[in-house]
């Protein structure tokens, strides 16, 4: 039927069909998904151990201060060669990310003796249940499981970072690991660790570390923490140190 006589039967123009934004829609998809991946790849690429892209330590820099240390939450060999600290908040999710290099880094390095890990707790103010997951890393430690509840409160970093009842679930994670929970649960409502907590909050503050996570490898601060840069530090101070 034409215009002109649609108009004279019907009074309205013929119905204009609309634009799809089904292409665009797709397109936008992909570009995201594409950010992402090269995102995934840039943080744990491993990058060669003599590239120059890899980090150095400042002209003049110090070696970093090992006796606080004690403040952190250590694994691995007191003589291993190279030492990677780390400054974090359990709530933060950049730490998050971070974590799953660090497991790693137990894996492959420390348990092999080669890389000492020290974990310093950063609670930042804004993360309101930073301190009581914190502290219950170290409650269970008391039952010699920091590192299963250190791993746990990562991996279900999500669940509780806006709980009201951090304590109830922390416990439950507790349980789950096989430890006795109402000893762990008394110890995180009698803050038994907050002034560990505090001490370690003191030295990155001594220290001037702000931002969370902050890794080092020995005194060699990473500019993108993930894997591949981590790695790459690693194996670069392992062969400087065996020279």
């Amino acid at each position: 039927m034409g215009e002109k006589k649609r108009r004279e039967q019907t009074g309205a123009p013929a119905p204009r069909k609309a634009n799809s934004r089904k292409p665009l829609a797709i397109g936008v998809t992909v570009l995201v998904l594409a950010a992402i991946i090269l995102g995934v790849v840039f943080l744990t690429a491993a990058p060669k151990p003599t590239s120059d892209g890899l980090p150095v330590a400042g002209p003049n820099a110090e070696p970093f201060p090992s006796q606080l240390d004690q403040y952190g939450v250590s694994v691995g060999a007191d003589d291993a060669p190279v030492v990677v600290r780390e400054f974090a908040d359990y709530q933060c999710p950049a730490c998050g990310a971070f974590s799953e290099a660090s497991k790693r880094l137990k894996q492959e390095y420390v348990e092999a003796g080669k890389v000492r890990f020290v974990y310093f707790d950063l609670p930042l103010r804004q993360h309101q249940n930073a301190v009581p997951a914190a502290q219950a890393a170290r409650c269970a430690g008391d039952q010699g499981a920091y590192w299963e509840m250190h791993e746990r409160l990562y991996d279900s970093q999500t669940e509780w970072s806006g709980s009201n009842d951090p304590v109830a679930t922390f416990a439950r994670y507790g349980k789950d690991l096989g430890l006795e929970e109402r000893r762990l649960r008394r110890c995180m409502t009698t803050e038994l660790h907050r002034e560990a907590v505090e001490a370690s909050l003191r030295v990155a503050m001594q220290l001037q570390v702000t931002s969370t996570p902050t890794v080092l490898v020995d005194n060699i601060r990473l500019t993108r923490p993930g894997w591949g840069q981590l790695s790459a530090l690693v194996e670069r101070e392992l062969s400087s140190a065996s020279k």
